[in-house]
């Protein structure tokens, strides 16, 4: 029975999961929505020529949840529901039932696909699934101590996935348990991010011995990760209860009022804030309509707030040499941050123009980090074996 890497970043927008050697990618609005009873089933012909990921209806069985044995719809379908329910600001992580339904969610989608069939213990419906888990929490819960107690909620049992009115998954179940899991800041993964490659080789030499900070804009937090001597100072760095969720919402509830547009959750916002074409433009009635002056009176007005904490942080950290900017909340303030930043101080910063790499920042590093420790705990297995296997030395 195989033992498979699972790499998870719990975004507030969506959830971005790497498995195996890098051979699959999930990518699933964080919202879930709670069902009472089944959905009605279409022909089961229709339901399985849709995308499984399309209509994620679930039931969640854990000792770790404070509410057990709840069904919900996942992701796209969840956006349809009235009830649909995405992080509040000012919640912890690693407390929200949310957190770890939209993370057992995914590895479950991960178990169950036909690739994998032949990975783990199957036993008619029931799939019996082993992952050693990298995943992170905002720095502000690391440092009060809140990745001890996500660790151990999430090792030590069982974790099943039943899937309900799911394409192609209909009636499977998937028993999740884990065999390690680590938990890393967020800020510190930001940083291997820059300075490793998916095959741990160094990359970036230059930044190696640098004075580094890193902004990472989440949804509901930003961190501030303060690098020297290739270690994040635990003391300087900064975790803050401020993201982009509230202007999301504040620019979704705007549209609402003055436009009668309802979206579906604050993925669509972000959507109309990051779009190629008619970016910052919506369809009313069939007519392309900007909505410029709603978004940039409430993004500038949330980038002069982080900039701020910029500048603390830098106040406190005079030899930084640059800050780099990532995650998504930093995509959806870039343009405003550069514009503030020229007008004012003038620090030397950095965004990273690639959106992917920027949005996929975090599960990128935890992946990274999580192949690390395994190679780092396979190589004192091999040692401890030659050890064992060295003849005893007579007196």
């Amino acid at each position: 029975m195989s033992n498979r890497i699972a790499a998870i970043d719990v975004g507030n927008d969506a959830v971005k999961a790497i498995f195996g050697n890098l051979e699959y990618e999930l990518n699933i609005p964080n919202i879930v929505a709670r069902d009472t009873e089944d959905r009605p089933i279409i022909g089961i012909e229709e339901l399985n020529s849709k995308n499984p990921l399309d209509g994620i209806h679930i039931k969640v069985h854990s000792p770790a949840l404070k509410e057990n044995n709840v069904i919900y719809r996942v992701g796209n379908l969840a956006t349809k529901s009235n009830n649909g329910m995405e992080l509040d600001p000012g919640s912890s992580k690693s407390e929200e039932d949310q957190t770890l339904v939209m993370l057992f969610t995914t590895i479950a989608l991960d178990a169950v696909r036909e690739q994998n069939v032949t990975l783990f213990k199957r036993s008619g419906n029931i799939i019996d699934a082993h992952y050693t888990l990298g995943t992170g929490l905002p720095l502000r819960e690391v440092k009060e101590g809140k990745d001890a107690g996500y660790r151990s909620k999430l090792l030590g049992s069982v974790h099943q996935v039943e899937f309900l009115v799911t394409p192609k998954y209909q009636g499977l179940k998937v028993n999740i348990k884990f065999d390690e899991v680590k938990v890393y800041p967020e800020g510190f993964a930001a940083y291997i991010n820059l300075v490793m490659d998916h095959n741990l080789n160094i990359i970036n030499k230059e930044l190696i011995d640098k004075r580094i900070l890193i902004q990472d804009i989440g949804g509901l937090s930003t961190d501030i990760a303060v690098i020297k001597n290739r270690n994040v100072d635990d003391d300087k760095a900064q975790g803050f209860n401020l993201g982009v969720s509230e202007a999301l919402e504040a620019i979704r509830e705007e549209i609402r009022i003055k436009h009668g547009v309802e979206l579906d959750s604050r993925r669509d916002v972000v959507e109309i804030l990051t779009k190629k074409h008619d970016r910052n433009h919506i369809m009313v009635k069939g007519s392309r309509t900007s909505v410029h002056d709603i978004t940039d009176r409430i993004l500038l007005d949330l980038a002069k707030k982080q900039y701020r904490l910029l500048r603390n942080v830098w106040q406190k950290n005079s030899q930084t040499e640059i800050c780099y900017f990532v995650g998504g909340g930093a995509n959806v303030l870039k343009d405003y941050l550069k514009t503030l930043n020229n007008n004012l101080e003038g620090y030397n910063i950095d965004f990273f123009e690639d959106e992917k790499e920027s949005i996929w920042m975090m599960a990128n590093a935890y992946y990274k980090l999580i192949k690390d420790f395994i190679r780092k705990t396979d190589k004192q297995k091999e040692q401890k074996v030659d050890q064992d296997k060295k003849p005893a030395v007579k007196n």
